[in-house]
């Protein structure tokens, strides 16, 4: 699917089938597979922006005080070409989290701006956590959500 991905990256456009998610079990690769395809989006010349959930979030909630300093940590997030969200809702997560991560989500569904998403959750979890961005992720990465749901993946455990 990765692979698959990338082939058809730059044929479709702007439509909203030009994100993908990877969900489930820890240890299955599902960063590895995120990052892979951002290093070759890169190669190609498309502008990718990584975003580590726990950090990102910590540092945003962090300038919520100053609009300033707020609307240009987020917007960084909001505009790159694409953005990769490694570990979603990793975490305790809280109503500023999940405020701050639906300004993002929706941003970038409106605007039709890919998104890469790793989450240990799935995508019924990620519906249950807050339904607007959950059914966004949905719209944005039909025909690319690849679920690990088997513990046997977790390549650290059984190497």
């Amino acid at each position: 699917m990765a692979m698959h991905y990338i082939e058809n990256y730059s044929k479709t456009g702007p439509e909203r089938g030009r994100s993908i998610v990877f969900v489930g079990t820890v240890g299955a690769g599902k960063t590895h597979l995120c990052m892979a395809i951002a290093g070759e989006l890169m190669n190609r010349n498309v502008g990718v922006e990584y975003l580590s959930y726990r950090e990102a979030i910590t540092d945003l909630k962090q300038n919520v005080t100053s609009s300033v300093n707020y609307k240009k940590a987020i917007n960084k997030f909001m505009m790159a070409p694409v953005l990769l969200i490694d570990d979603l809702f990793k975490g305790k997560i809280t109503t500023s989290d999940i405020n701050i991560f639906f300004e993002i989500i929706n941003h970038r569904y409106l605007h039709k701006k890919p998104i890469i998403v790793s989450s240990e959750h799935s995508m019924n979890r990620l519906v249950e956590l807050d339904g607007s961005i959950g059914s966004r992720i949905v719209e944005m990465c039909r025909g690319y959500i690849i679920h690990f749901d088997d513990d046997t993946l977790n390549h650290r455990l059984n190497s």
